[in-house]
Parts: structure tokens; sequence; C-alpha cells
């Protein structure tokens, strides 16, 4: 765990790996109702540019954020999800692929009305198996300043 105060730009931080999976797929389509045949139809699909159905975008960013809290990096430190920026689908994900993240840390602003907190900005890269980055944003993530010693609200 990190707290706030003890991130500084610039510092990497690598995800663990997933592979993303057909019961991954059919369980998003039948959650988000997004049953699209690039996503569901086998057969048109392994004739198709792709070679075979793509994993949803939407469901691949879930992943990623999903890989950003098994570094360990907000566990007991993150408050909140403050928002995404500049959310890019660069390249598609297959059924099969394995995804991993590059997080960097890019920005930091304290809170100035609460002042055991602040907002930490992280560029996020997901990354396949091969090297190619498919999806790149900036998560915003309010997190807990260092509790102070001797403070007891903080105890």
């Amino acid at each position: 765990m990190k707290y706030f105060d003890e991130l500084k730009q610039g510092d990497v931080y690598i995800t663990p790996s997933r592979t993303m999976t057909e019961t991954d797929v059919v369980m998003f389509a039948a959650m988000s109702g997004d049953y699209n045949e690039l996503h569901t139809n086998a057969e048109m699909m392994k004739n198709s540019q792709f070679g075979g159905r793509l994993v949803h975008g939407l469901l691949a960013l879930a992943v990623s954020h999903g890989l950003m809290f098994r570094t360990g990096l907000l566990d007991g430190s993150g408050i909140a999800f403050a928002g995404i920026d500049d959310l890019r689908f660069l390249a598609p994900v297959l059924i099969g692929d394995t995804v991993h993240g590059k997080i960097t840390v890019s920005d930091l602003y304290a809170s100035k009305s609460k002042p055991d907190r602040g907002v930490a900005y992280f560029d996020f890269e997901l990354i396949k198996q091969d090297g190619t980055v498919v999806q790149k944003c900036i998560k915003k993530i309010m997190m807990k300043k260092k509790p102070q010693e001797g403070n007891r609200e903080n105890d």
C-alpha cells in the first residue's frame, strides 16, 4: 500500500496479468446487454480482419481497473474513483489474449479543503502479451495521506 504523499511523479507500477476468456465475454454480454456479433458470433468473426471474436472494450477497461487494484498500491489508501480522462481504444483484445497494465504516476493534487487526502492521476496503459498497447487513459483516484503519528483522528 502507498499513501498519497508517498507517491512521486514518474513512479511506475506493473500489474499482474490476466487472460481474457470466453466466460468473461459471455458474462459481460449478459450483464451489459451488448450482444453485438463482434463479440458473440464465432463463425462470422473467424474470417474477419481480427481473426476471432473481440472482447468488449468496456470489459477490458473494467479488467484494467481490477488489475490496478491487484498491485496492492491502493489497498487501504484508496478512497474513491474520481474519474477517467482521455480513454483511447487503440487495438483489439481477442478472447485468449493476456493483458497487464503499466501505471505511471503523472500528477498529484493535494486537497485544499481536506488535508488528509489528495487526488492522484495515473497514466494507465493496458498491454497485450505481444507488447501492443490496447487501451490508454488517465485514472484519477482520491487517496488518503499517511496518518500523522499522535493524531487520534487517524488511529
